[in-house]
């Protein structure tokens, strides 16, 4: 067991001066969070000088690591120059023609500053160009914290058993339709019933954020992009987890998927705020000031964000990362996927992983929302607690996706899967 005095010092003050103590719900650890105050590579250090291999990566946007040299130098060159201008920059250029290069599908792209303002302001831009109202998401699909997109949303949302909508008026609630993941068949009828309604269907081509999700038939995202097409039905792809962690182009470039609208995170900003939105040219030119979908931002474009995420993509595109971050994870992948079939575990525990995404789910393969919240939360927090105390740390919840960075040896993965193994046996026993 860790010493963390500092960290529950911190937080008793913490707890008088922010609400909860975190300034984002999925910090929030019972009975109080650890307080980092270094990292480097594949760990993380807290005030209490603990060490921990880091499985949650700033949920996702450290697929170098923490502190990488090449990312660093990059951010310290631009504040030499300023770090805000209030203007464009060459440097929104040179990334947007970089971006649009390994997304096929994207012709123009608009920075922003977080992954929920690119959903919120995609969305805006598909109602405005359609001229309709409702939407469609996916049950479980996390598109960031506002209004239309928080019905039966993953993430903390779901972690913190939120379901009463509590501050989102009933018609906002109203416009958002929902279907299930893996099920092809309700979207069909809810398409043929409403679609000279709907503006777009908005989705995480895997599911990310109740835990990781794979489409269970290899043809379910090109028959999603048949049907959308088919009804006139703007495609939305929220690749802010799979953007640059399954392809340099994502999952559509896996799945050869052709999306109207992509949004864009985490990754693209090397460890540091931003968001995008990209797509047809004809759609993207309504955003003001060409056409009359009003979306703005002071720290849009910020010169620090472009330069840190152009910088982590030079790196990833010279370095072919991805493929050899997803050979390496695989080894790590069938080490514990034999370790559960050997064990005769695979009806209490489901292992999912594809590229440097991964899960270990309470129960057996969930394919949709609804599958997940049959889920053993209380076996998963036992796991989690007993994994920290090993000095892995992993999201505190079982419904958040785990990362692997190109920074985690081979050596560390294997050490991770032996302490998985022997943490899910001793919970297999104690409840």
């Amino acid at each position: 067991m860790f010493d963390k005095k500092k960290s529950m010092e911190l937080f008793n003050i913490a707890t008088k001066l922010i609400p909860g103590g975190v300034s984002s719900p999925v910090r929030a650890i019972k009975p109080y969070p650890f307080y980092i105050n270094n990292a480097f590579g594949s760990k993380i250090y807290d005030v209490d000088q603990n060490e921990y291999l880091d499985y949650c990566l700033g949920y996702g946007p450290l697929i170098l690591g923490h502190k990488n040299s090449k990312i660093k130098l990059s951010i310290e060159n631009q504040l030499n120059n300023g770090w805000l201008y209030g203007t464009p920059c060459e440097l929104e250029i040179n990334f947007s023609k970089k971006i649009i290069s390994h997304y096929y599908s994207i012709e123009m792209i608009r920075f922003v500053s977080t992954g929920t303002e690119a959903t919120m302001s995609a969305i805006r831009l598909a109602r405005g160009y359609k001229k309709c109202d409702k939407i469609i998401k996916i049950k479980g699909g996390y598109h960031g914290s506002h209004d239309s997109v928080l019905v039966s949303s993953g993430s903390g949302y779901l972690s913190n058993n939120l379901n009463k909508n509590l501050g989102i008026p009933i018609e906002t609630i109203k416009n958002t339709y929902q279907v299930e993941y893996n099920d092809i068949e309700s979207l069909i009828k809810l398409i043929d019933i409403e679609k000279e309604n709907i503006a777009c269907l908005i989705m995480e081509p895997i599911l990310g954020n109740v835990g990781c999700i794979v489409p269970y038939n290899k043809e379910y995202l090109s028959e999603i992009r048949k049907i959308t097409k088919e009804n006139n039905i703007l495609l939305i792809f929220d690749e802010i987890i799979t953007g640059y962690r399954l392809r340099n182009g994502g999952a559509q470039e896996m799945y050869n998927i052709k999306p109207d609208i992509t949004t864009l995170g985490k990754v693209i900003g090397g460890g540091l705020p931003i968001g995008a939105i990209g797509g047809k040219k004809e759609i993207m030119e309504n955003f003001t000031p060409n056409g009359s979908v009003y979306q703005a931002g002071t720290f849009s474009g910020n010169p620090l964000s472009l330069c840190a995420g152009n910088s982590t993509i030079n790196y990833l595109e010279k370095n072919n990362i991805c493929l050899e971050l997803n050979r390496k994870c695989i080894l790590f992948f069938n080490h514990i996927k034999d370790f559960l079939s050997d064990k005769s575990l695979n009806e209490k525990y489901y292992f999912e992983g594809i590229s440097s995404l991964f899960t270990l789910f309470f129960n057996k393969r969930p394919l949709n929302y609804s599958d997940v919240l049959k889920c053993d939360v209380k076996k998963y927090n036992l796991f989690w607690k007993m994994m920290l105390n090993d000095g892995i740390f992993l999201p505190p919840s079982q419904f958040e996706t785990n990362f692997i960075s190109s920074a985690h040896t081979n050596e560390e993965l294997e050490k991770t899967a032996e302490i998985i193994e022997k943490n899910i046996l001793l919970v297999d026993k104690k409840l």
